[in-house]
């Protein structure tokens, strides 16, 4: 016995009661219900209690089955144009792999994140695009795509993303590199362009860093008399450390015998390393509060020791210019003149992240790539041969290399550029965000997506460059490219209006001391180490660094 809903029926089709007519469906004249077909005619249905044959229950089955297919068909429907319009959205933006729900592609992430950036952009081409988590970020691999970034669209991506590694510092707001590209921002990169980063500056202090490079060749030199071998990348570094701090505080940062350097560079390296990780709460923004892995809390040691250290060394400057009125002409002459203007935007507590800039831009970048260029010149000892005489024959054996020597040097710097190629000491540039919806290689990159310029993949692309894999400086003789940002084949400092700034400094004291290298020493390699076995592993944090450290034999000439 079933309650059969008569009016139901009829509602889904109006002559289904004439149908059960006569079919065994008993309905009783009492407790009626006048129903109205869309013909007009009335039907009078009481809800009973009806026994129903074998025909019944399969005509009634029938029209539930209708039921069901119609909402089958308008679900199809809708989800069909629901595809259709993503389809569409997603056409418009560059191509990428396919990721998992909630986390994207973050699985996907390797210890060389630029080695598989760059395979990935032979599938999916030189602009694509990834979901890391709740972001989008897409990826430029071609100078082409740079190009249209960088020159076209500079204005849109003006600004940077702040991984939760360096909004670890204290006024993260008043870095050069990873601050807004605001008014604020403009003011304290013309300061470092215009007053502290002129050539005329640069020449000002450049016998600070010449005693600095000599300090180091007296070192080395005790190392070889020995027939001990030296890390390279950790001499280079101490070395860049005091280059820097002499062009900045107009003294030593580290001991010049190079025995307190270390815990200075792990300093330096945690920053750089933490900020090349790939970190969850930079993905998940609601996961920021909770810093799962630890990252912030790693990192805020070493910035708040440093900024301890520049404290220091601020008070005594002050101290020293209250007793004197005598002035040093270097960098924090500058800063401190900018803090004592009326209404100046420079203060005591945001200079020392503009210092802390320079320092990790300056020291570990430069002190890597010394090392890289040290580890192809063992591999390649022609070229080192070759760059050693050319040296010699500028420079004299008895003089000391100096930078008014470095524009004679033409091998040496193609060298330099040759390194820069092959080992980008920022390997992906430091992300951009759009300010707006752009239009990149026909693609739309839409706000808020985050912007990665594989500088590694575009100098090892071998449409642009010939027998891209090898070491061969001579490429760069013939060639009017550099590093400018003009040529967008060769980014190893990034272009437009967020170019490394330090790059006239940098270039300074990685060519100084690459020269220097090959006028005071023969090198060789450790016994058992050949050429041909020399370990080349890159290890990833923002910088590109070696795996295994660099030592040779410094044998003085």
């Amino acid at each position: 016995m079933l309650l059969y809903p008569c009016n139901g029926l009829i509602r889904y089709h109006y002559s289904s009661s004439r149908n059960l007519a006569g079919k065994g469906c008993n309905i009783p004249h009492s407790e009626q219900y006048n129903l109205h077909s869309p013909h007009g005619s009335t039907w009078n249905c009481i809800p009973h209690e009806i026994g129903l044959g074998v025909e019944e229950r399969k005509y009634g089955k029938n029209l539930v089955m209708e039921d069901h297919s119609l909402l089958l068909l308008v679900a199809v429907f809708l989800v069909t144009i629901r595809f259709i319009l993503n389809s569409k959205v997603r056409k418009k933006q560059p191509p990428g792999p396919t990721g998992l729900p909630i986390i994207g592609n973050l699985h996907q992430v390797g210890p060389k994140p630029h080695w598989w950036l760059s395979r990935l952009a032979q599938s999916y081409g030189p602009l694509m695009s990834l979901r890391l988590g709740s972001v989008t970020v897409v990826v430029a691999s071609s100078p082409g795509a740079a190009r249209e970034i960088f020159e076209k669209n500079d204005q849109a991506f003006a600004n940077r993303p702040i991984p939760e590694s360096v909004a670890a510092q204290p006024n993260v707001g008043d870095t050069l590199a990873w601050a807004p590209g605001d008014q604020r921002w403009r003011r304290r990169r013309r300061v470092c362009r215009t007053e502290m980063l002129t050539r005329e500056r640069l020449d000002l202090l450049q016998h600070l860093r010449h005693e600095k490079v000599q300090e180091l060749v007296e070192h080395l030199g005790k190392q070889g008399e020995n027939g001990k071998s030296v890390d390279i990348g950790e001499m280079a570094f101490a070395t860049m450390l005091n280059l820097i701090s002499n062009t900045v505080f107009s003294e030593d940062m580290v001991d010049p015998g190079f025995e307190c350097a270390g815990e200075f560079k792990e300093m330096v390296w945690r920053i750089m390393e933490d900020a090349g990780k790939v970190n969850l709460s930079d993905y998940f923004p609601l996961l920021k509060r909770f810093d799962l892995q630890g990252v912030k809390r790693h990192v805020e040691v070493s910035y708040l020791s440093l900024h301890h250290i520049f404290d220091d060394i601020i008070n005594k400057r002050l101290t020293q210019t209250q007793s004197s009125s005598l002035l040093k002409g270097d960098f924090l002459d500058v800063l401190l003149h900018h803090c004592q203007q009326p209404h100046s935007h420079f203060t005591l507590q945001n200079i020392k992240p503009l210092i802390l800039d320079l320092f990790i831009a300056g020291s570990d970048t430069s002190g890597s790539t010394i090392e890289w260029a040290m580890a192809e010149l063992l591999r390649n000892p022609e070229v080192m041969q070759k760059a050693r005489e050319e040296v010699i024959k500028v420079i004299g054996r008895s003089k000391e290399v100096k930078e008014s020597d470095i524009p004679g040097l033409a091998y040496v710097q193609a060298i330099v550029k040759e390194t820069l190629r092959l080992h980008p000491p920022v390997p992906l540039l430091l992300p951009y965000v759009a300010g707006h919806d752009v239009e990149v290689s026909g693609y739309t990159i839409h706000k808020g997506n985050q912007v990665l310029i594989n500088a590694w993949s575009i100098g090892r692309n071998p449409m642009f460059w010939d027998d891209p894999l090898s070491f061969q400086p001579e490429r760069f003789l013939s060639s009017n490219i550099d590093f400018q940002g003009r040529d967008f084949q060769y980014l190893p400092f990034g272009a437009g209006r967020r170019i490394c700034p330090g790059l006239p400094l940098a270039n300074r004291m990685i060519t100084l001391m690459l020269a220097t290298f090959l006028h005071s020493f023969h090198w060789e390699l450790p016994q058992g180490v050949t050429p041909q076995t020399l370990d080349m592993t890159e290890q990833y944090g923002i910088t590109l660094k070696r795996l295994s450290p660099l030592c040779a034999i410094p044998i003085p000439l």
